[in-house]
């Protein structure tokens, strides 16, 4: 067991791409933790998307020993987290486990929307920041105007700050000593009943789940019997171990140490993230605080293209779900689609991630209807329904009102910019609540609806921004709301799948451009077909699909008029009839389409 002196726990945080996968790199390069054949870039990055994307998913923890200018030898242990909004929970639980934070900033870049985050996320731990500015070796590099922005924007004093390249390894000494010399030590008592707090768990085929831990209190050891204060199960340890990031294992781990545990544990929901692992024998009297457990806010239906791989979808899923607890599902069927799953997802990017992983990793070809939130529907006896899927809606007879989600927005933009965003948020119905600038970049934040983010805010931002905004959000309640269901009609049947909840002053243009891009999607039939988007009994908006004409006069040749006119008159009583009986059957493809299309 190492004494506590000489431990130190970090967490690499930033905005998304500032570079904190490669000082990862750097770091273990530098205290021999892969020998250089087994280095790769972005080590940490295990997954397929991982890499490809270039973004960081899961977090991960690294032990590494640094001997140090002082002459002892320090063990460290890593967190390198998510940079993403959607994964904000990662790095939460993550400072959890740690006393201290690396911030990176890129130096051409600077402070972000996540940087800001972040770092209110690590002062509300407790932690002692480390800054760095990362990319130095970058052309337009501009440290000293990102030092100011330290002070100015977060408030942290720029004398510390260590400028570094990742990617070359300039600069990454220093920062190990600064590790060493200005994080604090954790605290804890070996001889103290067992405390530890669960960080994470992930799923393995050959091991079952395996259990990240910090030790607050006590010793850890193979088979030693323990209990779970959340859950109330109590399991022998198999194997105690740490990653290097290889897997390796030792003896026990004792106070302020991060390892792993697995104890044939068969899923991943019975280890609740933030649990208080203790003693069987010897337990302890108060559990610790655990998180804020990660709340779904996107939600959707994945059906498959082929009604026969609802069984592969079933268990695919649920194969999903072993490594990713803040994923939800459970069964719905459409008149349209048939049998699928609703699903609900922490924000667009992890809905995004899990329907690439289904289609890659299990060869599925999916539909996914338009994303939804959360909305909360008052009836008029006093009951309140959440409403997860826009179908379900109750008649509007019973409605008293409805509530919908509202988050708190920051974005921070270029000035040149400030225009274009601030009539956007204006657009999407956002109230502003304060402006700041920082040399010529501007900090808005805003209280937006969510549903006016699902759909297509990130790709709007990032376009009317050429790219250079960055936003992030948070969960701010709800509020009443004009609401109305938009139900789409195709030959005057409700087609329960295309079927959304938008605010009523923008129901007519999402109910029209609908109409038109199925329009383009629904094969001609022998009749003509309405398709009409409507509020209630109100139609809002139609567009018609011509019928497909069948020459019946072919084979008339010559002779009197009237023939033609007896057999045009005939055609038109068949199809009147046709439409009163006939049904129009729209394509799967059309549907993705179509779904797509509510992005656009």
């Amino acid at each position: 067991m190492t004494e506590l002196r000489l431990i130190r726990n970090f967490a690499i945080i930033a905005h998304i791409d500032h570079g904190k996968s490669t000082l990862a790199d750097r770091l273990i390069q530098l205290c021999g933790g892969l020998t250089e054949r087994e280095l790769r870039e972005q080590v940490l990055d295990t997954m397929d998307l991982e890499r490809e994307r270039g973004i960081t998913i899961k977090a991960h923890s690294v032990r590494l020993n640094y001997a140090a200018a002082d002459g002892n030898t320090y063990q460290l242990n890593l967190m390198d987290t998510p940079g993403h909004v959607d994964f904000a929970y990662e790095v939460n639980r993550s400072l959890a486990a740690c006393e201290g934070s690396l911030l990176i900033v890129d130096a051409s870049q600077g402070v972000e929307a996540q940087t800001l985050a972040n770092v209110y996320q690590a002062v509300e731990s407790d932690h002692e920041i480390v800054p760095v500015l990362n990319k130095i070796d970058l052309p337009a590099a501009e440290p000293e105007r990102v030092k100011e922005q330290l002070r100015d924007v977060i408030g942290l004093d720029p004398e510390g700050a260590l400028a570094v390249s990742a990617k070359t390894g300039e600069g990454v000494k220093d920062v190990l000593e600064a590790l060493v010399h200005r994080l604090p030590a954790p605290k804890g008592n070996a001889n103290a009943p067992l405390r530890a707090l669960l960080v994470d768990s992930w799923y393995d085929a050959y091991l079952g789940v395996v259990i990240l831990v910090r030790i607050l209190d006590g010793e850890l050891k193979r088979g030693q019997k323990i209990h779970t204060m959340a859950t109330d199960a109590t399991y022998t340890i198999d194997r105690v171990g740490i990653h290097t990031p290889k897997q390796e294992t030792v003896a026990s781990l004792g106070p302020g140490e991060i390892g792993f545990i697995t104890a044939s544990i068969k899923a991943v929901a019975d280890c609740r993230i933030g649990d208080t692992i203790t003693d069987a024998e010897r337990p302890t009297e108060t559990p610790l605080p655990g998180f804020k457990p990660s709340v779904p806010v996107v939600f959707c239906g994945l059906f498959p293209m082929d009604a026969a791989d609802f069984g592969q979808l079933r268990e695919s899923l649920a194969k999903l779900r072993l490594n990713d607890a803040s994923f939800v599902f459970e069964p719905e069927t459409s008149a349209a689609l048939g049998f699928g799953f609703r699903c609900g997802f922490l924000g667009l990017l992890h809905m995004e991630i899990i329907t690439e992983r289904l289609e890659r990793e299990f060869n599925l070809d999916l539909i996914t209807t338009a994303p939804s939130v959360i909305y909360r529907v008052h009836l008029t006896d006093g009951e309140v329904l959440e409403l997860h899927n826009p179908a379900d809606l109750p008649d509007p007879v019973r409605i008293a009102h409805i509530e919908e989600p509202w988050i708190r927005t920051t974005i921070l933009v270029p000035d040149t910019y400030l225009g274009a965003i601030l009539q956007l948020c204006t657009e999407r119905r956002g109230t502003q609540i304060e402006l700041t600038y920082a040399g010529n970049r501007a900090m808005v934040v805003y209280r937006l609806p969510l549903n006016e983010i699902v759909y297509d805010f990130y790709d709007r931002l990032k376009s009317v921004s050429r790219g250079y905004a960055s936003f992030d959000y948070t969960m701010d309640g709800y509020e009443e709301g004009e609401l109305a269901k938009v139900s789409i009609l195709v030959n005057g049947e409700s087609v329960d799948a295309l079927a959304t909840i938008v605010h009523r002053a923008h129901a007519e243009t999402r109910g029209r451009a609908m109409c038109k891009r199925l329009k383009t999607l629904i094969p001609k039939q022998l009749f003509k077909v309405a398709l009409q988007a409507a509020i209630g009994g109100k139609i809002i908006a139609r567009e018609t699909v011509s019928a497909l004409r069948k020459d019946v006069t072919a084979k008339c040749y010559g002779g009197d008029v009237s023939r033609k006119r007896k057999l045009l008159d005939k055609q038109k009583k068949g199809k009147k009839k046709m439409r009163e009986f006939g049904n129009v059957e729209i394509p799967k493809r059309a549907f993705l389409e179509a779904l797509k299309a509510g992005e656009d």
